[in-house]
């Protein structure tokens, strides 16, 4: 007796009703990669390919530089570093820098 326990069970009965070597395989078998894909197999992963890399070339943008931005940095990983601390911990420094720069710092 058959218990059906849905759709994966269905796409599996083939396999598991097949008992040959491929299945059930030994250390003496030669079975492994003797799969040869179909020309039609081939030609959808090339196209399927070549739109990842359509769609890749269409995102990837250089950053912009802005040239009127101030120039607190040395290099660029440095200028990394400080847009990366601005961005967490610029809301508690505002009113440090402003004093720095006012020249009323304590």
């Amino acid at each position: 007796m058959v218990v059906i326990f849905g759709y994966a069970f269905l796409i599996l009965l083939p396999m598991l009703l097949h008992s040959g070597e491929d299945f059930y395989p030994t250390s003496n078998s030669l079975s492994y990669g003797t799969h040869v894909p179909t020309k039609d197999g081939i030609d959808r992963m090339v196209e399927d390919v070549e739109k990842q890399i359509e769609k890749r070339a269409k995102y990837s943008r250089r950053r912009a530089y802005n040239d009127d931005a101030d120039i607190d940095y040395i290099n660029e990983r440095n200028a990394k570093f400080n847009k990366k601390a601005e961005r967490f911990y610029g809301k508690y420094t505002a009113e440090i820098k402003q004093n720095l720069e006012r020249g009323t710092a304590v």
